[in-house]
C-alpha cells in the first residue's frame, strides 16, 4: 500500500523543527543569522550538535539554545579531494561541551588541536560549514 508524505511527517512528530531555531522577539531584534543552535536534553543536560534524540539518555525531550561561538580546535586536516584547493576540515568542541565539524579560517599549517577558535559565518557558502577564525597566536613550546 502507498502512503503519501504526510504520513511520514506525522510519525516524525515534534522533532521536525527541533533543528530550525526559533527566532528572537521581532520587536526587541532581528533573529541571529551568524549563530550555531545546538540541542540540551532536559533529562540530563547533555549538550549536541544536530540530533533527534540524546546521545547519553537516549531523551527525546531536546531545547534548542544557542551558542556564545567560541571553542577549541580537537583536530585538524588537510582535505585535498573534490576541490580545486586543498582545505582544512576540523571537529571543533564549543564551550557548551558539543562538538562539529567546520573550517577554520588560516594557513593549513598553522591550525592544530588546542586552538581557540572563534565563529566568523554560520554557514559556508559552497559547503554550508560553519566557519572559525584563530582568536589569538597559539603558544606552541618548542617549535
Amino acid at each position: 500500500m502507498y502512503h503519501s508524505g504526510n504520513v511520514a511527517q506525522q510519525a516524525a512528530g515534534p522533532a521536525t523543527g527541533l533543528l530550525d531555531p526559533k527566532p528572537r522577539d521581532q520587536g526587541r531584534q532581528a533573529p541571529d543569522t551568524e549563530a550555531v543552535f545546538y540541542q540540551r536534553c532536559t533529562w540530563c543536560g547533555t549538550a549536541m550538535y544536530h540530533r533527534v534524540l540524546c546521545p547519553v539518555c537516549r531523551g527525546s525531550e531536546l531545547r534548542t539554545e544557542r551558542s556564545e561561538g567560541t571553542g577549541t580546535v580537537r583536530h585538524a586536516t588537510v582535505v585535498h579531494r573534490n576541490t580545486p584547493a586543498a582545505r582544512n576540515v576540523s571537529l571543533i568542541e564549543m564551550t557548551e561541551g558539543f562538538v562539529l565539524r567546520g573550517r577554520v579560517m588560516g594557513p593549513l599549517i598553522g591550525i592544530h588541536g588546542g586552538d581557540r577558535v572563534r565563529l566568523s559565518t554560520a554557514k559556508d557558502p559552497v559547503r554550508g560549514e560553519p566557519v572559525f577564525q584563530l582568536v589569538d597566536e597559539p603558544y606552541r613550546a618548542w617549535t
